[in-house]
C-alpha cells in the first residue's frame, strides 16, 4: 500500500468482503464511518418551475419506472408530484432509517425556496426516536460574494444548533461547501485568499455561537481540485463523480468513482468518498431543465451508465468504507456520501420508486443494520 492507495491484491480482496461483515466489525469497534445521502428536493412543489421541469423530464413512459414512489399518474396518463406533506416526509425518514444510512445532506436553498420544503418538514417531524440526522451541502455560488455574504451562511449556523444536526470528531458540525470552481472563486470572491478569509470567519462565528468548529468538506468539481488547496478546508469530496462515456456498465462508473477518490488524495486532506448510486441523465437530455443552459435537446443521449443492481450498489459502498479505513489514521474521513437519495432524473437514487421498489433501501438495511429486525416501512403514506 502506497500513498493511501489500495494495492491490486487488497482491492480485489475488498471486492469479496461482504458488506455486512465489514460493517459489523466496524460497528463493534464503534469506528465505522458515517454514511450519508444527498437530498436534492425538486419533487415537492407543484407549479414551481423546478418541479415542473423534473416532471417533464420523467413524464415519458420509458422513464416512469424511475419516478419516486409518491408520484401519481392521472387518468390521461400524465404525471403529477403532489405537494409535500408532513406524513410523506415522515415516511421518507422511516425509509432512510430502515436503510441504515446515518444522515441526509440537504442541498441548501433559501428558507422560502420550494426546494427547502422537505427540509422544513424534516425539521418539524415529531416521530419519536428518529436517529436520522442531517447536514447541509451548499453550493459556493449561494454563499454570496466577498462584499456581500449571503444570509444563508448565518441560517446554517442556526441550523447547526439543531439536536439532529450531524456532528463528527466530537462536537464538529459536518458541512459541505461544493461546486467550487476557479471562475466562481475569482469572479465572486476576488481570488482564493478572500474566500479563505470568509471560511475562517464562518468558523469563528460558528464557534462563537456555541455550535462548534465546523468540519468543512470542500467538494467538486474534481477537475478544479487545485483551486481548493489554500481555502482551509478539513476534507475534500465530490457531489457526483462521473465522466461522459458511451453506454458504460455500472462497474465502469464505480471504477471511475473509485479512481476519483484517489485523485482527491492529492489535496493532502481526508477524503469523503462519494458512492455513486447511478448516473443516467437521459431524461434531462431529452427534455433539458432550465438551469442547465448549455444542454441541447438530445445531445449526448447515448452517454449514460447502466442502472446498478442492488448488490452492486452495496459492494460499491463496502469498498468506500474499506477505502476510508485503508488511509493513515490521521487522514481518515469520518463519513462517506452516497449520490443520492433522490436525484432520480439524473440516475442516482435510494428513495423507493413506483410502484414500490424498495430494493435499494432493503439491501443497505441488510448490510448496514446488522441484526436490526425493523420492518421495511413500504410506500404507503399514512393519512
Amino acid at each position: 500500500m502506497r500513498n493511501g492507495q489500495l494495492s491490486r491484491r487488497n482491492f480485489l480482496r475488498c471486492l469479496t468482503v461482504p458488506l455486512g461483515h465489514l460493517l459489523s466489525a466496524a460497528k463493534a469497534s464503534e469506528q465505522r464511518p458515517l454514511v450519508g445521502a444527498i437530498r436534492w428536493d425538486a419533487w415537492y412543489a407543484p407549479n414551481s418551475s423546478v418541479t415542473e421541469a423534473v416532471r417533464e423530464s420523467l413524464a415519458p413512459a420509458e422513464y416512469n419506472w424511475r419516478l419516486p414512489f409518491f408520484a401519481r399518474k392521472q387518468n390521461d396518463a400524465s404525471i403529477i408530484f403532489p405537494e409535500a406533506t408532513q406524513a410523506e416526509i415522515d415516511l421518507e425518514i422511516a425509509q432512510a432509517r430502515f436503510s441504515g444510512i446515518d444522515f441526509w445532506a440537504f442541498v441548501a436553498y433559501d428558507k422560502i425556496d420550494p426546494m427547502s420544503l422537505a427540509l422544513h418538514y424534516y425539521l418539524a417531524s415529531s416521530k419519536p426516536g428518529s436517529s436520522l440526522r442531517f447536514c447541509m451541502f451548499t453550493e459556493l455560488g449561494r454563499w454570496g460574494t466577498a462584499d456581500r455574504i449571503s444570509p444563508l451562511v448565518d441560517e446554517h449556523i442556526e441550523l447547526m444548533r439543531q439536536s439532529k444536526y450531524v456532528k463528527v470528531l466530537g462536537n464538529r458540525p459536518l458541512y459541505f461547501l461544493g461546486f467550487i470552481s476557479k471562475q466562481i472563486v475569482n469572479d465572486r470572491w476576488g481570488g482564493p485568499l478572500r474566500l479563505r478569509t470568509a471560511i475562517k470567519e464562518f468558523r469563528r462565528k460558528s464557534v462563537h455561537a456555541g455550535v462548534g468548529n465546523p468540519f468543512i468538506v470542500l467538494a467538486g468539481p474534481l477537475n478544479e481540485l487545485s483551486t481548493w488547496s489554500v481555502l482551509g478546508g478539513d476534507a475534500v469530496g465530490e457531489y457526483a463523480i462521473s465522466k461522459e462515456v458511451t453506454a458504460g456498465k455500472y462497474a465502469e462508473l464505480t471504477r471511475v468513482a473509485e479512481m476519483g477518490w484517489n485523485t482527491l488524495l492529492r489535496a493532502r486532506l481526508p477524503v469523503v468518498p462519494t458512492v455513486m448510486a447511478g448516473w443516467d441523465r437521459r431524461p434531462r437530455i431529452a427534455h433539458p431543465v432550465p438551469w442547465e443552459k448549455t444542454q441541447k435537446p438530445g445531445v449526448g443521449i447515448d452517454r449514460y451508465f447502466d442502472t446498478p443492481r442492488p448488490n452492486q450498489l452495496a459492494s460499491h459502498l463496502s469498498r468506500a468504507l474499506h477505502w476510508i479505513k485503508s488511509q493513515p489514521a490521521k487522514s481518515q474521513a469520518p463519513a462517506a456520501l452516497i449520490y443520492a437519495w433522490n436525484e432520480n432524473d439524473e440516475g442516482g437514487w435510494l428513495v423507493p420508486t413506483k410502484p414500490c421498489d424498495t430494493s435499494r433501501i432493503q439491501v443497505l438495511h441488510e448490510n448496514l443494520n446488522s441484526g436490526d429486525k425493523n420492518q421495511n416501512p413500504g410506500c404507503v403514506v399514512s393519512r
